[in-house]
């Protein structure tokens, strides 16, 4: 191979290196942003949820089946 061919080269491989390495931590951001937005609009759909009562009524419903399980063993 030619060196001014392998000058060439190596220079547009180290551009290439250095877009990927920006478009990498521009989506790496980006990806963050969105799990913690995530994060943010799970805990209000729970507190919805809370406050709807339908978290509690889950957790009754949980209980009254290990009781019917309990009871049923007991047979």
């Amino acid at each position: 191979m030619d060196p001014r061919n392998s000058a060439e080269m190596f220079k547009h491989l180290e551009k290439q290196n250095e877009a990927l390495m920006e478009t990498y931590r521009v989506m790496s951001h980006e990806l963050h942003k969105l799990q913690v937005e995530e994060e943010m609009l799970m805990r209000k759909l729970y507190e919805l949820m809370s406050a709807e009562g339908l978290i509690r009524k889950k957790k009754e419903d949980n209980k009254s089946n290990k009781v019917l399980s309990i009871t049923s063993q007991e047979d």
